[in-house]
């Protein structure tokens, strides 16, 4: 089981009014780990063609405890759920050791970045997703 972890840094201008990171901050710091585990470490793997050719179909996002403004980065675990012919899923668990502040996915897609149009996922970049893969277990 490969996972990515990133170390993502709280802002104070993140916290709403409640005195917890706001649900829309969340996107942003899922968004930070996924460009991280997806455009810059493939780079150094020679892995230039997902830059720029992912679009986002959708995201989803379960909260289980508020998140608070802290000095201290926070932690995002995130690996690839499901690979298809042109998507894949990518998951993510925004935690600190044990304790989970949320759970989400997103469903990107490849692109052609010339025509806009989908495209199926080249052998390389099927490889460095792979290296990520760990399939959803059914309940």
């Amino acid at each position: 089981m490969t996972r990515h972890v990133y170390l993502c840094p709280l802002r104070w201008s993140d916290m709403d009014a409640y005195g917890h990171v706001n649900n829309v901050q969340f996107l942003r710091l899922l968004e930070e780990a996924r460009v991280a585990m997806l455009f810059v470490e493939p780079k150094t793997a020679d892995v230039m063609t997902l830059d720029g050719q992912l679009v986002v179909v959708r995201h989803e996002i379960d909260y289980t405890a508020p998140l608070v403004y802290r000095p201290e980065p926070i932690a995002i675990e995130t690996w690839v759920t499901r690979i298809g012919g042109a998507s894949f899923t990518v998951a993510y668990e925004v935690k600190d050791g044990e304790q989970v502040y949320a759970r989400a996915r997103t469903v990107l897609a490849a692109i052609d970045k010339e025509t806009g149009r989908a495209r199926r996922l080249a052998a390389d970049e099927r490889s460095w997703i792979d290296a990520y893969h760990e399939p959803e277990i059914s309940a």
